[in-house]
């Protein structure tokens, strides 16, 4: 749990500034899981979008690295309950531990930091925030998710009951000059691949794709050719303008003009998914702004400062693991002075 809280050049070298942030159990934890039956407090489960709750002591999520629990001390009593500490044999876990810094000193850096979601509150016309059956694709991805809330069992939030109907609304706050202005390239086909989640556990569902323009690049254009085949998969081309409900069948309408026919439609679905934008955390780092663009991505300098990933602009993930290799050789090729 460490976060780069400063960065200063100096002498041709990067001084960096760690927080090391405390998990309140070391590394003796084995993972046993002893301390969860007895914890009394509930967190608010962040992975999962505060969608369910865990103890106060927890693992982050399923696969986490490494495999050790962690403490929400903004849910945990502390020393005035204790009965984590008294459970455990392996004597793994402190409650008074404190915040750390160290210093590094380095050569190069690459920021990898990754991306956020758009922040789906700005985007009330489509009915975020106000239907609980509107929500956006990384929600989604959870409820589809074996160790989801919903344990991967795609449910209309409202009711917990099975679909019928779903509409995907894309460029939700991308290409949009009051939102994001960019394309957040990988969208589509999350939104398609998430079709196919649907199309699995609801084989007579009908599904409506509202979007701009399909960004399918290279090999992925097969699997968008082998999406369209589906018949009850109904593509339409042209931005939403708004989300609202139906009062007499307790649907939602999603009203968009057919850029291709030129007439304004109205679908009513259960559910609608919002593919939300890509947005740079680049932006965030305790860096000059000198080096991110004016959409708040990272710039590499050449001077050791290297951008890797989504901090550099939107990709899939086929294209990050490429990026990292270059950027590994990139900082190889600084340290060594070439």
């Amino acid at each position: 749990m460490a976060e780069v809280s400063k960065v200063v050049k100096e002498d041709g070298k990067y001084k960096v500034e760690v927080s090391l942030k405390p998990r309140y159990v070391n590394s003796q934890c084995t993972g046993c899981a002893d301390c969860v039956p007895v914890c009394p407090e509930k967190s608010k489960n962040d992975f999962n979008y505060l969608m369910d709750e865990t103890a106060a002591i927890y693992i982050p999520y399923e696969n986490a690295y490494p495999q050790k629990y962690v403490i929400d001390m903004n849910a945990c009593k502390g020393v005035s309950c204790n009965k984590c500490v008294e459970v455990c044999k392996y004597k793994a876990i402190d409650l008074n531990e404190e915040e750390k810094k160290i210093t590094l000193e380095v050569k190069s850096i690459i920021w990898a930091t990754g991306w956020d979601p758009y922040d789906s509150n700005k985007l009330d016309i489509l009915g975020y925030g106000e239907f609980p059956d509107v929500v956006t694709n990384v929600v989604m991805e959870r409820f589809a998710s074996p160790d989801g809330p919903t344990k991967g069992e795609i449910l209309r939030p409202s009711t917990k009951e099975k679909i019928n109907s779903i509409a995907f609304v894309q460029c939700a706050g991308s290409r949009d000059e009051n939102h994001l202005e960019y394309c957040s390239s990988i969208c589509c086909l999350a939104s398609l691949k998430q079709a196919k989640y649907i199309r699995e556990q609801y084989p007579d569902a009908e599904i409506h794709f509202h979007y701009i323009d399909i960004r399918a690049n290279g090999l992925l254009e097969d699997f968008y050719n082998s999406v369209k085949e589906d018949d009850k998969l109904h593509f339409h081309r042209g931005k939403v303008a708004k989300v609202f409900k139906d009062s007499s069948s307790a649907k939602l309408i999603v009203e968009a003009e057919n850029t291709l026919t030129g007439n304004l439609m109205q679908n009513a679905v259960e559910m609608v998914v919002l593919a939300t934008g890509m947005e740079s955390s680049a932006k965030n780092l305790p860096i000059d702004k000198s080096l991110l663009d004016e959409n708040g991505f990272f710039k590499s300098n050449g001077n050791g400062m290297i951008g890797c990933g989504v901090s550099t602009n939107p990709k899939e993930v086929a294209a990050v693991v490429q990026e990292a290799t270059g950027s590994v050789l990139k900082a190889i090729q600084t340290i060594r002075g070439n």
